[in-house]
């Protein structure tokens, strides 16, 4: 699909996935403490922004950014791919068209921090930057990390082996963030965040530390 395309999905078409996304955050919220309706609208509204400024589709962005996660809705800590099928029904519910429908599917997939490379399209870039930017904020290790191992149902080492391992080589390789905009604003976060997430990794193998969490419990 052509990122010159505009305006693929129609102004209610994309209020009616919002709603639908919302509605479904808010009854399961007890299953989403980490990816709930708070995550999905920080990277809606992120991922819209970061589309404006590369001038790709906003409301194919925007309408993906509401749907990206939704796989978590279907199984616990899965992989983006594990949601399509909802994520097609949501989008068809709202009369987006089949094109545009397998359009915002691939782009989730395509915007997947653990499979996404130097050459997605410009719609993938500004949900994958907005959605990044959420794992990147200093306030996550601190307030939203603990939620995340409650839904996913993972241990810290896990959380810290898959941070590093995902996030490592596109932060060494220069397209952590693709917006020239986001990477000034915000590099110096993600830096933060990586080096922070290593030293919990490295921690995690000191004998006495291990004996500090098994005292203090989940």
């Amino acid at each position: 699909m052509s990122t010159s395309t505009i305006g693929a999905v129609h102004p209610t078409a994309v209020k009616q996935v919002e709603q639908r996304v919302r509605a479904l955050c808010e009854r399961y919220a007890q299953k989403l403490p980490f990816h709930g309706w708070h995550h999905v609208s920080f990277v809606r509204d992120k991922a819209t922004e970061f589309a404006h400024l590369n001038g790709s589709d906003v409301s194919v962005v925007e309408t993906a950014a509401l749907v990206h996660d939704v796989n978590y809705l279907v199984r616990r800590n899965s992989t983006a791919a594990a949601g399509s099928g909802l994520r097609r029904t949501i989008l068809t519910d709202a009369h987006i068209s089949p094109e545009v429908t397998n359009w915002i599917d691939a782009l989730v997939d395509e915007a997947e921090m653990r499979t996404r490379h130097r050459d997605i399209s410009l719609e993938a870039q500004a949900l994958s930057d907005a959605d990044t930017l959420f794992k990147a904020l200093p306030v996550t290790p601190v307030v939203l990390a603990h939620k995340y191992l409650a839904e996913n149902g993972v241990t810290l080492r896990e959380l810290a082996n898959k941070i590093v391992g995902e996030q490592r080589n596109v932060h060494d390789e220069g397209f952590y963030f693709y917006s020239p905009e986001a990477a000034a604003n915000y590099s110096r976060w993600a830096t933060a965040n990586l080096e922070l997430w290593q030293c919990i990794k490295e921690s995690l193998d000191d004998p006495t530390v291990e004996r500090l969490l098994t005292a203090v419990g989940p």
